[in-house]
């Protein structure tokens, strides 16, 4: 009963640090520590030898009815934060390669609120394929709980200032992989190298300094972009999901639904 209770406590406390994380990371912070004493006790034991079991969370497990009244407003709580509704897709919006719907949508919103949010002019903005943590965002109402499905992972929305021939190399990675999405640029793909880049209409210059909008996972190398590691961030500590909330809220107030077009901003060359 003592594995139970605590594996349902787990549960919920992770859907309550989803919530609050955004909101408010010092009550986030208060949960964790609250939740560490609640797993403390006055025994000291020192484990002699360790053993290690998964465990499957299934309909099958015994569930704890005193843990599970304890817990459920804050459950009702979560649960009803993630249901509601933030937005309307007008069209499914897909992932694919070399180029999709639901990269142009978030490629957009990146480069948008990137600009708005760091008070300055950014070039491109990219984003992972593997990023999008969704293959489809259905047509209709878009709750928050999506968005996070979407983009579950806390990577920051950061800038960087990158020669020309340095964001070839990548570029020409993207290419390798198949082609991410992009905005403000075009590129076709040939032999797994990016070839008729266009930045902001103009061919990509070799020696000229592009800002670009990317995610501090592949700042850092991740996806391979170890050619991006060397190049310093710019951070303000902004959320790639939250810049999806808040461009969403900016699409509303402007009386626009969430939706996107393919534009060939990466093709595959004949």
């Amino acid at each position: 009963m003592a594995q139970d209770f605590l594996l349902h406590l787990k549960i919920v406390y992770l859907q309550i640090r989803l919530l609050y994380m955004r909101k408010n990371p010092l009550m986030a912070l208060a949960g964790l520590l609250v939740f560490i004493a609640s797993l403390s006790c006055n025994t000291t034991y020192q484990s002699q030898s360790l053993q290690y079991k998964s465990y499957r969370i299934t309909d099958t497990i015994s569930k704890n009815t005193a843990a599970l009244s304890l817990l459920q407003p804050y459950s009702d709580n979560v649960n009803k934060k993630m249901n509601e509704v933030v937005g309307i897709a007008e069209i499914s919006l897909e992932k694919k390669q070399p180029e999709c719907t639901l990269g142009n949508f978030l490629s957009d919103a990146f480069l948008v609120m990137a600009q708005e949010k760091y008070n300055t002019r950014a070039d491109v903005a990219l984003i992972n394929f593997g990023g999008m943590r969704l293959t489809q965002l259905p047509k209709g109402e878009v709750t928050n709980g999506k968005i996070f499905e979407l983009m579950p992972f806390d990577n920051l929305l950061i800038l960087q200032k990158v020669r020309g021939d340095i964001l070839q190399q990548f570029l020409d990675l993207i290419a390798a992989k198949g082609g991410w999405p992009v905005a403000g640029m075009t590129m076709q793909i040939k032999d797994k190298k990016a070839i008729n880049v266009m930045i902001g209409g103009k061919p990509l210059d070799p020696k000229a300094t592009y800002t670009i909008v990317n995610s501090d996972f592949i700042a850092n190398g991740g996806d391979n972009a170890d050619m991006l590691r060397p190049i310093p961030q710019i951070t303000n500590g902004y959320l790639m999901r939250d810049a999806i909330f808040d461009y969403i809220k900016k699409l509303k107030n402007q009386g626009k639904n969430i939706t996107a077009n393919i534009e060939n901003r990466v093709t595959n060359a004949q």
